[in-house]
C-alpha cells in the first residue's frame, strides 16, 4: 500500500509540474504572438511612411526633408531588425518550454501507466485469492457431502 500511496504522490507532483510547464509554455507562446504582431505594425508603418516619401517626391521635396525622411526609415528599419531578434529569442524559448512540458508529460504519463499496471496486478492477486477462497470452499463442501 505504500508503494501505491509513493506512486500517487509522484503522480501528484508530476500533474502539478506539467501544469505549471504548460502554463510557463502558453506564456512563451502568447510573447511570439505579440512581438510578431509588433513586427506586423511596425512594416505596415515602415510602408506607409516609404509611400510618404515617394508622394513627396513627386510633389517636389527639399534636400532637407528628404534627408529626414530617409533617416526614418532607416530607424525603422533598425527597430525592424531588433524586433526580428526578439522573435527569434521569444521562438527560441517557446520551442524551449514546448520540449520541457512534452518531458514532464512523458514523466507524468509514466507514472500513470505505472500506477495502472500495479492496480491491475492487485486485483489480479485479489481475483485469484477469491477464487482460492471459493475453490477451498467448494471443496470442503463437497468433503462434507461425502461424510
Amino acid at each position: 500500500m505504500a508503494q501505491a500511496s509513493a506512486l500517487e504522490t509522484l503522480i501528484d507532483l508530476a500533474q502539478r509540474e506539467s501544469d505549471a510547464v504548460a502554463k510557463r509554455l502558453g506564456a512563451a507562446l502568447k510573447a511570439v504572438e505579440e512581438a510578431e504582431q509588433k513586427l506586423d505594425m511596425l512594416t505596415g508603418y515602415r510602408d506607409e511612411y516609404a509611400n510618404k516619401l515617394d508622394a513627396a517626391q513627386l510633389a517636389g521635396i527639399t534636400p532637407f526633408a528628404y534627408h529626414n525622411f530617409v533617416a526614418f526609415i532607416g530607424k525603422l528599419d533598425n527597430a525592424l531588425n531588433g524586433q526580428r531578434e526578439v522573435i527569434k529569442h521569444a521562438q527560441y524559448k517557446a520551442n524551449m518550454e514546448k520540449a520541457a512540458w512534452q518531458e514532464s508529460e512523458r514523466k507524468r504519463l509514466s507514472y500513470r501507466t505505472l500506477s495502472e499496471r500495479a492496480a491491475a496486478e492487485a486485483l489480479q492477486l485479489e481475483n485469484k485469492r477469491d477464487q482460492k477462497l471459493m475453490d477451498d470452499h467448494a471443496a470442503r463442501g463437497a468433503r462434507y457431502k461425502q461424510r
